[in-house]
């Protein structure tokens, strides 16, 4: 999941803004990936590069939503404290907004594997309560033996 500022979100729904920066200690995510923007919708994630701060080129501000590579910078400094900036990597995220067809699709496919991995969960959870009924049943019964054995010794 790739989370914006909301004044980013109309941007990208729109397609002006099919690239973000973001400061990662390891790449997260890989191109061919699918990612989800809430607000927005799923996108298929086309290349995550690293990239030097100081080499962005006007270009990718455009790609950003920004007019130039400065101003791009600038909101980078806002995001990412000096300290932080040093320790994390760069990477350039290009990516692109699913059309509405291919979102219900997709919608629809992720219900359906919710769906499943919960019916898969609740299978689990029967069988680990049956298997504590086992269990007890299988206790009560060695007890109840013991006890019948005591009092025929006696």
């Amino acid at each position: 999941m790739l989370l914006f500022k909301k004044k980013f979100l109309e941007q990208i729904k729109r397609g002006e803004k099919t690239q973000t920066i973001r400061l990662w200690d390891y790449r997260r995510m890989k191109s061919g990936q699918r990612s989800y923007i809430p607000g927005v919708g799923y996108i298929a994630i086309v290349s995550v590069d690293p990239v030097e701060l100081s080499r962005l080129t006007d270009e990718d501000a455009i790609l950003d939503g920004f007019p130039t590579a400065e101003l791009l910078r600038a909101e980078i400094r806002v995001l990412y404290e000096a300290e932080t900036r040093k320790k994390l990597t760069p990477f350039r995220i290009r990516f692109s907004v699913y059309p509405p067809r291919e979102q219900k699709r997709i919608a629809k496919e992720r219900r359906k594997e919710k769906q499943k991995k919960k019916e898969e969960s609740q299978c689990t959870r029967d069988d680990r309560k049956q298997e504590f009924v086992d269990q007890t049943l299988d206790k009560l019964m060695k007890m109840s033996k013991g006890a019948r054995n005591q009092k025929r010794d006696v």
